[in-house]
């Protein structure tokens, strides 16, 4: 009985321990995933990547709106800060951009209600030296994505978030 309630202990904590490890590691499996796979053929990084019009068939983002015209950045902060730029777009249809660290945390969200005139900002470690007088936004982690969406509910509207999107920048300081 005694080597019973020991060997139940010991798949006890294998189990805990195992399953905190699988919490712990599951977002940062998914979000490098996710950056292999947004990063494009030749791993883009500190670019913009502007996708195709949405269709029914479209996966590169899960469950993607048809209204809406998708951007993406795989920022990589190791060799410093990063300038972000998200134009409005001509016809002021919206625009948002939400940076997300390698954990999958959303760290920051911008959008058009909010700044008319466009998005900029710089992503940065904590210990990086940054601009005066622009929006710092901190990372937590060197790596992660900045999802630029924008409202296209039609060829039309999506010919012009088009246009104006191809203004958008990711890119060191």
């Amino acid at each position: 009985m005694n080597r019973t309630l020991k060997l139940l202990a010991l798949f006890g904590a294998a189990a805990a321990v195992g399953h905190v490890g699988l919490v712990l590691a599951t977002p940062h499996v998914l979000m490098r995933a996710a950056m292999n796979k947004l990063g494009g053929p030749d791993k883009a990084v500190n670019a913009f990547l502007f996708g195709p019009r949405t269709t029914q068939n479209s996966r590169g983002v899960v469950r993607p709106s048809p209204d809406l015209a998708y951007s993406t950045c795989v920022y990589d902060l190791s060799n410093g800060p990063v300038r972000i730029s998200a134009a409005p777009s001509p016809d002021e249809g919206y625009v948002s951009l939400s940076v997300f660290a390698a954990n999958t945390d959303n760290i920051a969200v911008f959008d058009t209600t909010r700044q008319p005139q466009g998005i900029v900002f710089v992503l940065a470690r904590e210990a990086q030296k940054t601009p005066p007088g622009v929006t710092v936004v901190i990372s937590p982690s060197d790596r992660g994505i900045v999802l630029d969406r924008r409202l296209a509910p039609n060829a039309e509207r999506f010919a012009a978030a088009d246009a104006a999107r191809s203004a958008d920048r990711c890119a060191p300081l």
